[in-house]
């Protein structure tokens, strides 16, 4: 019997987890939060001052975490999105209350609350784990190799013996390969917060091989691109919030009038630098705009934002717009937090124009996976897409042009991976799909 695996799914928005056992079915983690069972753990930190202890700080994870920040704002340092730096040589350290985390204490400061929050379900963890990783991760020439490294640093603190990991599309693929009824070339298509990555793997029905109908793969080609749905947020904040905030207004240096600085809108727009940006130098400099801007109502929106932490209510409402041009042609944005009110109409189409660079960067990693197996569109006999993004229309559009829209199958966008991982830590042929982090 192979024994029990773990599957660990590190998403930039949620975290899953599955466990499995050799001939069974992989049964997910779930976590009780406010009278209800949620699966999908969110993928946040929030760090505050102990009032008993100066000294201390109180770290919470996941939902509890967004409960602490909205409880406390002023008092929280609510830190999400954290997997984008994992693959960043220039990410060294952030200060948090006064003590300095790399990014493997924070990612080993997550894991120990959700296992907490977790309760029996993770009590007596099995001794292999597969964890998943993105076909390329996101950010500016990102290092998959320092990635793997902080991964196994913060994993190894849980007390696992066998660390094994495996592209996220990979796992997806074992688990939609349960609905398949005879041989298939499929194309998964995972879209998560920060990367886009796609596997075509070959399915064949096993006769006569250890029973009739067992499932044997290959996988033919993998390939992805640092963009998914925390590019979007991108677009939809740079296009209706940033310049409600300042971004293309002016201020005056002694007889000069100047631009004000479009860094501090593409860091603003990234969700896991909101928490870092109030104590850098760009705020101290956005604070004295104020006093020197053209438009200084919308610099004081800006500094009110960051120093109330309303990134948050900000996500809510980016997230509300996207689900809402998902089932409508057209749809309101909202945001109201403090003193700052936006509200503007958007249509699907103005959507779909300001994420076009991103549609084609998708499209071209996937055009680069068929060319990396030698097939053609006609080829490939069915597409999995998963993750949040594959409920965008225009996502969607895209493999239905190239593939038809009969091929596309959808379903477990949230748990998919998860459930794979642990499948594929199940399996006899485990080392073929999976690498070790010095690999």
């Amino acid at each position: 019997m192979t024994a029990p695996a773990i599957g660990i799914d590190f998403g930039t928005t949620n975290t899953v987890v599955a466990l499995a056992v050799a001939g069974d079915a992989a049964r997910l983690v779930s976590f009780a939060h406010d009278n209800d069972s949620v699966v999908a753990f969110r993928s946040a930190l929030s760090f505050h001052a102990d009032p008993l202890d100066p000294r201390g700080r109180v770290v919470e994870a996941g939902p509890w975490a967004i409960d602490a920040y909205v409880e406390e704002p002023l008092e929280t340092r609510f830190i999400q999105s954290f997997k984008t730096y994992a693959a960043s040589p220039l990410f060294v350290h952030t200060n948090v209350l006064g003590r300095w985390f790399r990014f493997e204490d924070l990612l080993s400061a997550f894991l120990v609350r959700m296992r907490r929050h977790a309760g029996v379900d993770l009590a007596e963890m099995p001794k292999r784990l597969i964890v998943g990783r993105p076909v390329r991760f996101a950010g500016q020439q990102p290092d998959p190799a320092l990635a793997l490294s902080r991964y196994e640093l913060a994993f190894r603190r849980l007390g696992f013996e066998e660390i094994r990991y495996a592209y996220e599309p990979v796992a997806a693929a074992f688990f939609f390969a349960r609905k398949l009824q005879g041989d298939a070339t499929v194309m998964v298509a995972d879209f998560g917060g920060g990367t886009s990555d796609f596997s075509i793997v070959r399915f064949r029905r096993a006769k006569g091989i250890g029973g009739a109908g067992e499932v044997r793969s290959e996988a033919l080609a993998n390939a992805g691109v640092g963009v998914a749905g925390d590019a979007f947020d991108y677009r939809i904040i740079d296009r209706l919030v940033s310049p409600e905030l300042g971004k293309g207004s002016s201020y005056r240096a002694f007889d000069h009038v100047l631009p004000v600085p479009a860094r501090y809108y593409a860091a603003f727009a990234r969700w896991e630098q909101l928490a870092l940006m109030r104590a850098s130098r760009d705020m101290r400099e956005i604070r004295g705009l104020v006093r020197q801007a053209l438009e200084p109502e919308k610099i004081a929106r800006l500094v009110e934002i960051l120093d109330h932490n309303h990134g948050y209510r900000l996500y809510l409402s980016v997230s509300r717009l996207k689900e809402a041009l998902s089932s409508a042609e057209a749809a309101t944005f909202r945001f109201e937090a403090g003193d700052v009110r936006i509200e503007t109409p958007v249509t699907r189409r103005e959507f779909e124009n300001w994420i076009a660079p991103e549609l084609g960067a998708i499209a071209g990693a996937a055009d680069e996976a068929l060319t990396r197996a030698g097939l053609a569109p006609s080829e490939i006999d069915k597409v999995f897409l998963t993750g949040g993004s594959s409920f965008v229309p225009a996502v969607r559009r895209l493999f239905a042009e190239r593939f038809g829209e009969e091929k596309l199958e959808s379903g477990g966008e949230l748990v998919s991976i998860a459930t794979g991982l642990a499948l594929i830590g199940t399996a006899a042929d485990v080392g073929e799909w999976t690498a070790l982090a010095a690999a």
